[in-house]
């Protein structure tokens, strides 16, 4: 099982901010997907457009996109569990619908040189992205958040506590997810901040008191 560093995930405030520091970028909608849903970088890079209904609001997970012997590949995902169906919220649907028409703009602009590979989130030539250049913007993003040394992870890490803070049953979180086991869901989760546990304890004690 994967070890997790403790406390990495973002509070809701942070998420916040960090939506409003994408704002501008033109991987805007990515960020949404990425705080909302929990996709692994792969997942998103390897995110096509037939693989969304926006009408129906829905996304499939059906690849990912990994390095392999030194070269960028589109694959499976790593478990059956990581094919996933996954419906969008409203939040998504909008980011997504104005992403589709950035990205024809900037096909346009781009005619010349622009290769199709029907990629939600390509590189500014429609190839896959490298995932160093996912890598600084993120870095970017997360100078202008004021969020420290926090991994591009970490937002997937935020997505399971959210929902689980929400009420929401951790089997359909990790359904969700796509994690392979709730084991991994519920250990994200057993991460909470010092605040959290200090919150927790002085309910105890006052139903003690």
């Amino acid at each position: 099982m994967p070890k997790y560093k403790v406390n990495r995930g973002l509070t809701v405030l942070q998420a916040r901010l960090v939506l409003k520091a994408a704002q501008e970028h033109r991987l805007s909608a990515l960020y949404v997907l990425a705080l909302c849903l929990g996709l692994r970088r792969g997942e998103l890079l390897g995110l096509r457009w037939v693989d969304i209904d926006l009408d129906g609001a829905k996304l499939e997970v059906i690849q990912t996109l990994r390095r392999v012997e030194g070269r960028l590949q589109f694959v499976r995902p790593k478990t059956d569990d990581s094919e996933r169906t996954v419906p969008l919220p409203s939040i998504c649907v909008e980011a997504l619908r104005a992403h589709r028409k950035q990205q024809f703009a900037e096909r346009s602009d781009h005619w010349n040189d622009w290769e199709e590979h029907g990629l939600v989130f390509p590189s500014r030539r429609g190839t896959p992205m490298e995932p160093d250049n996912l890598r600084r913007s993120w870095g970017a993003i997360r100078k202008t958040a004021g969020l420290g040394d926090m991994r591009f992870h970490d937002l997937r890490h935020t997505c399971v506590t959210l929902l689980l803070n929400l009420g929401v049953p951790p089997q359909v979180v990790r359904d969700i997810v796509g994690h392979s086991d709730i084991e991994v869901t519920m250990t994200i989760y057993a991460h909470v901040s010092l605040d959290e546990k200090r919150n927790a304890l002085g309910k105890l004690g006052d139903a003690l008191g």
